[in-house]
Formats: structure tokens, C-alpha cells, sequence
């Protein structure tokens, strides 16, 4: 996973509309299909390039994969934008 695929991930509005559904609780492909007018194909493809990214795991539970957010990722992410702020403040 690298930062080109972490932005890639989140420049898609869907993607960001998925996370902001799994911040409030994890859910299956399926629950999060109902929520979104589109294939399970393409929620499969969304989902498939959100765990590159790093944005979200999920856990084998019988049949399903139940799809949460990675938290470290986005600790990360944070770091690294809020490391520009930091390089800001050093230069005055």
C-alpha cells in the first residue's frame, strides 16, 4: 500500500461515501450494496480498492466478509498531512 493508492482511493466519491458508512459500524458486502445503486460487481471492485489502499479489512465470519475501517491507515494519513503544517510553522 502507498500514499498514490491511499489518494486514488479516496478521490472516488462512492469510496468515500463506503468509509463514511463503515465509521459508523462494520457491515457486509451486501449491506453496504443496498445502500449504493450499483452491481455487486462494482461494490466488489470499490471494496477491492479500498483494501489496497489500506482503508478497510474485513474478517471472515461463516460466509461473509464483514468490511470495518483500518484505523492505522488513516492515523498515517493524517501524519503526513499534518507534516506539512509542522515543515509551515519551522519556516517562520
Amino acid at each position: 500500500m502507498s500514499l498514490e493508492d491511499t489518494f486514488k482511493a479516496l478521490s472516488d466519491p462512492k469510496r468515500r461515501d463506503i468509509l463514511n458508512l463503515l465509521k459508523e459500524r462494520s457491515m457486509t458486502a451486501g449491506e453496504l450494496a443496498e445502500k449504493f445503486d450499483m452491481t455487486n460487481a462494482t461494490m466488489s471492485y470499490h471494496l477491492q480498492i479500498l483494501i489496497d489502499a489500506g482503508l478497510i479489512v474485513f474478517e471472515k465470519e461463516k460466509n461473509y466478509r464483514i468490511y470495518s475501517l483500518s484505523a492505522s491507515i488513516f492515523e498515517e494519513l493524517i501524519n503526513y498531512v499534518f507534516s506539512f503544517k509542522e515543515e509551515d510553522n519551522n519556516e517562520k
